[in-house]
């Protein structure tokens, strides 16, 4: 019997995975991470790759995103202050690499930054 994922998120850096498994899986979610090893042994890698995948089971796909979405931190200003959607005006922007040819596959930290709003799902 095979299983469908569905990927819940993707991080940067491990710490930040480690504290939503850690969220997820005390509410009895079961968790899997895909590329946490090559991360972990090359970090300066983590952008070309896509970060470390955390992935639940498809069934339970609805609870983790509910409870991801309670716990998870959005995009703020060189103040702290909540960025703003230029579209809707809600308050839910993540960063947002398009990832588009293969020079800004290997080298990502030349793309701009951009945001995507979690609400309208516009990327500015």
């Amino acid at each position: 019997m095979s299983q469908k994922f569905y990927k819940l998120a993707a991080f940067e850096y491990l710490a930040d995975t480690v504290i939503i498994k850690g969220k997820l899986e005390s509410e009895g979610i079961q968790v899997f991470l895909k590329d946490e090893n090559t991360v972990n042994s090359d970090p300066l890698i983590s952008n070309a790759i896509g970060g470390i995948k955390l992935l639940v089971l498809e069934e339970d796909k609805n609870k983790a995103l509910e409870i991801y979405n309670e716990i998870r931190s959005y995009a703020v200003d060189d103040n702290g202050k909540p960025l703003a959607c230029p579209n809707c005006k809600a308050e839910k922007l993540e960063g947002y690499y398009s990832r588009k040819g293969i020079f800004y596959k290997l080298f990502p930290f030349f793309e701009k930054r951009k945001f995507r709003c979690f609400n309208c799902n516009i990327v500015s």
